[in-house]
């Protein structure tokens, strides 16, 4: 029998055996995140007092508490790090304050991702890759500019733009559409209520007016936020170190994310073709890292499992891996050293249903005699970049 074949056979009783939430561990790993972010920012102002090269040690702890952050957020969106909705809706509000982003929408926009892993046809991942025959048709220049945008080293400014500016600028750009829209139509319609104009407004920002109200309570607090420790630890302090943390952690998760799906030769099928269970083992990567990272990841590089089944707590994983793996052998492994590489592949080959990298895109054009036509061409599907809340559709 098929790894994958064991996969789907195991599949229930190994949900039924490891989703267990459990609101002790859980309120442990809230404290052990929570009470050291605190602790960092108390210490960063006697740090600035004595040298900057302490500030700077600070500034990359709180980056590494960041990233947990953001994967406890992102284990409350799935509501499997406490028992109870509420719990867990209220934490990950809070978590989504500290990373910058408005949960409840970011968790909307996930829910897409899991539902579409390995269907190349309906989510490109956070790099929004394209097709081997859509980048044949590009010119050299657009070839260079293409793979530089996808670069290691632009992760920092992507995690910026992700965490700090974009959820801001959704929120801002999309509340003036909205009120333009209230004004005109109450003016053109003075007798209808304004409920009902503010139904009748669509927009690429938000899906539902619940997800406009998180945005809203997200902006606020986390402006408020700002305008509070900018007071208590001083502008020159609080923006250098909240900045720089903001980025790296964010650029440290876009690479994490995007690991853990594009890899050498990864499944990427079209819709027609898609299996759910086969892009979980053969379309995401386990990520060996060490016990320290794993417990800074919230053991997020248990990512097959995660993907069979995103019920299963983050404090569950690992000894679900231990116990269950023989059903993973066919799971990729990726090391530390080996991030960089695994990289690489940012090319959707069609018609062999992976990832490829460009230097294999050239190998292959001059082993055809540079005939492009020797690859299937590549079907437009949505190019979408991460989920950044206010993006039209279900992106994960």
């Amino acid at each position: 029998m098929s790894s994958i074949a064991q996969v789907k056979q195991a599949k229930r009783a190994l949900i039924q055996q490891y989703t267990r939430p459990d609101s002790v561990k859980a309120a442990l790993q809230v404290a052990s995140t929570l009470v050291p972010v605190v602790a960092l920012w108390i210490l960063v102002v006697p740090a600035a007092e004595t040298s900057w090269g302490w500030v700077a040690g600070i500034t990359l702890v709180l980056t590494l508490f960041l990233i947990r952050v953001f994967v406890l957020m992102h284990e409350c969106g799935h509501g499997s790090l406490f028992r109870t909705a509420r719990v867990n809706n209220a934490f990950g509000f809070v978590f989504g304050v500290i990373s910058g982003m408005p949960q409840y929408v970011w968790s909307q926009h996930h829910a897409y991702h899991h539902s579409t892993n390995g269907n190349w046809d309906k989510y490109r991942g956070p790099l929004a890759i394209v097709t081997v025959d859509e980048y044949a048709a590009m010119t050299e220049a657009q070839r260079r500019s293409y793979r530089r945008a996808r670069s290691i080293w632009m992760a920092p400014i992507a995690g910026l733009m992700y965490l700090l500016v974009h959820p801001r600028l959704s929120w801002i750009k999309g509340s003036l559409a909205f009120l333009g829209h209230l004004v005109r139509r109450k003016v053109a319609d003075p007798g209808t209520p304004l409920r009902a104009h503010a139904a009748s407004f669509r927009t690429r920002y938000w899906a539902t007016a619940q997800e406009y109200r998180h945005m809203t309570g997200n902006n606020v607090t986390l402006l408020a936020a700002w305008t509070a420790m900018s007071w208590t630890v001083g502008l020159e302090i609080f923006w250098p170190v909240y900045a720089a943390s903001i980025a790296l952690s964010g650029g440290a998760g876009i690479v994490l994310f995007t690991v853990q799906h594009n890899f050498e030769h990864s499944y990427a099928s079209e819709t027609r073709d898609w299996d759910y269970d086969t892009a979980a083992i053969e379309g995401t990567s386990f990520l060996v890292l060490p016990a320290w990272l794993n417990w800074f990841t919230a053991n997020i590089a248990y990512h097959h499992i995660h993907h069979l089944s995103a019920r299963i707590p983050n404090y569950c994983l690992a000894r679900c891996h231990r116990e269950q793996e023989t059903l993973f052998r066919g799971v990729k492994r990726i090391r530390l050293t080996e991030i960089p590489s695994a990289l690489r592949y940012i090319l959707w080959d069609v018609r062999a249903r992976r990832l490829v990298s460009p230097a294999e895109f050239e190998g292959s054009r001059l082993a055809a005699g540079g005939d492009e036509a020797a690859h299937a061409p590549g079907r437009a599907g949505r190019g979408d970049g991460p989920d950044l809340p206010g993006r039209a559709g279900r992106r994960g």
